[in-house]
């Protein structure tokens, strides 16, 4: 079933890119793996998906060192849930990327013990696009401030920005958020504070509409639903 929902997956995923002129290879894919079991991950590197998505450290700590014992590919790992700074160095251990950055104070405290670990990683700003109360994230006025606070930090690199928007039936009502956040990134970039040291990544996208989301400028998708079915485990 992985196989053949990687497969569809790849398939409209070139599809949606060929629709704005972009390339597949500029896209990757995040797979979601939240109460997903280690063999079901293990299923998905052996097809060569290496990129995986976790919302909660505690699930993490005995789930990635598992799947990285057991797996002579290298897995990489983005957090992709809400991160308490008390939760910060086990994060840093853990995680090759984080994408929920929404605080100064947060950033900080991930350089903090990545410096101890001497290990640099990636981060992208959440930004609450749709302004939702139950819902983690920096408002967009406030992104430049984390950013700027941000861009000394040696072991932290923010290469880019992150958003869930409301959830629609129809995928199309999302792309003014898409929008909303690929602007933001062309702001900061523009006034040099993202895209210094590669390509600026932007995380949209989910297993409902990821397609709008490629076409308006993401370079990460995260897939969950559409690549492990509905019922995980």
């Amino acid at each position: 079933m992985i196989s053949d929902n990687l497969k569809d997956i790849k398939a409209r995923i070139a599809a949606a890119a060929s629709r704005v002129n972009r390339s597949p290879a500029d896209i990757k894919i995040v797979a979601v793996s939240k109460q997903v079991a280690a063999d079901r991950i293990l299923e998905a590197l052996n097809l060569s998906q290496n990129m995986f998505g976790e919302n909660y450290v505690q699930e993490a700590l005995e789930k990635i060192p598992l799947v990285k014992k057991r797996s002579k590919q290298k897995p990489i790992f983005h957090f992709i849930g809400k991160l308490q700074s008390n939760k910060a160095k086990k994060a840093a251990e853990l995680f090759d990327v984080i994408e929920t950055v929404d605080s100064i104070k947060l950033g900080l405290a991930l350089e903090k013990h990545c410096a101890a670990l001497n290990k640099h990683i990636d981060a992208l700003v959440q930004v609450n696009i749709g302004g939702e109360n139950q819902k983690s994230g920096i408002e967009p006025e406030g992104c430049e401030e984390i950013v700027q606070g941000l861009r000394n930090c040696k072991f932290l690199s923010i290469v880019g920005l992150m958003t869930m928007p409301p959830y629609f039936t129809d995928p199309e009502e999302a792309r003014p958020h898409f929008i909303q956040l690929r602007h933001l990134a062309e702001e900061l970039q523009a006034k040099n504070l993202l895209g210094q040291t590669g390509p600026v990544e932007l995380s949209m996208g989910m297993s409902g509409d990821f397609e709008v989301a490629i076409e308006e400028g993401s370079t990460l998708v995260r897939i969950g639903t559409a690549l492990f079915g509905r019922r995980f485990r």
